[in-house]
């Protein structure tokens, strides 16, 4: 990935290498193997970002989660490194930004409204509710309420990362990381962690078509969202809107499983 790419024996002897030693020189040849990678998540990361998120700025947070991962990382959990470091650099990534808690208030509390809606409705409902019942529970246009989901769209990147914890901090199942990654979770991992990843996958298969397909797309397939556009054949602007919408749809299915609701 570096100045020179290691294929996977000389990778693995490296990081068994590492593993013995903590040698420092091995540390900084891993970081420099795998800086590519944390551009690549922060390029991601900034899609859909405001202007004022510099992508410089995400590759330095990235930085931070790389060389938490090369100290964390174990070999001999058969789990392949570039999947696990993925979660840690993005998650670096979105720690910092909510210290920077650069999103308006104004647009989080719309966003709340929106999904607080959302749990209300569908619990009356029992089933995925439509645009149309959103919008008139909001008392808005069907129209109007696009126009808000747009908004907020700057968030859905942010909150889609969010975690629902199990008890130990330092391990953590994101919606991000059972879309994209469902066999890098930790061999050891306790049965709540799987419970928990149980119901995120459930909550986005009862997505409506095109939100599911649009967030399976860009976590799972790796999609940005102009190649999603091509695609399904709608603009970038509309995949954006689907994007945001399937956010506030999963996050408000997964407050109501934390509440008991359903």
């Amino acid at each position: 990935m570096a100045n020179q790419i290691l294929d996977e024996n000389e990778e693995a002897e490296l990081w068994h290498e590492y593993k013995k030693s903590k040698s420092v020189a091995i540390r900084d040849r891993l970081i420099r193997q795998y800086m590519p990678l944390v551009k690549w998540v922060a390029g991601r990361v900034s899609t859909g970002m405001p202007d004022s998120v510099e992508f410089d700025d995400l590759v330095g947070f990235g930085q931070f989660g790389l060389l938490d991962a090369i100290n964390k990382f174990d070999i001999d959990k058969g789990v392949k490194f570039k999947t696990y470091a993925t979660t840690r650099i993005r998650g670096a990534i979105f720690d910092e930004l909510r210290e920077l808690d650069w999103v308006p208030r104004s647009v989080r509390q719309k966003s709340r409204e929106i999904e607080d809606t959302i749990v209300e409705l569908e619990s009356k409902l029992g089933r995925t509710a439509s645009d149309a019942e959103i919008a008139k529970a909001m008392n808005m246009t069907e129209a109007e309420y696009q126009s808000a989901v747009m908004k907020v769209s700057g968030t859905s990147v942010l909150s889609l990362n969010d975690v629902w914890y199990s008890g130990d901090e330092s391990e953590h199942v994101s919606i991000g990381d059972s879309i994209e990654a469902p066999n890098s979770l930790n061999p050891d991992v306790i049965v709540e962690r799987e419970e928990i990843r149980r119901v995120i996958i459930q909550a986005i298969n009862e997505l409506p078509k095109n939100e599911k397909m649009v967030i399976v797309l860009y976590y799972h397939e790796d999609l940005s969202f102009k190649e999603i556009g091509q695609v399904l054949n709608v603009s970038e602007s509309r995949i954006s809107q689907l994007h945001s919408k399937a956010n506030l749809r999963l996050r408000a299915k997964l407050t109501s499983v934390r509440k008991g609701i359903f």
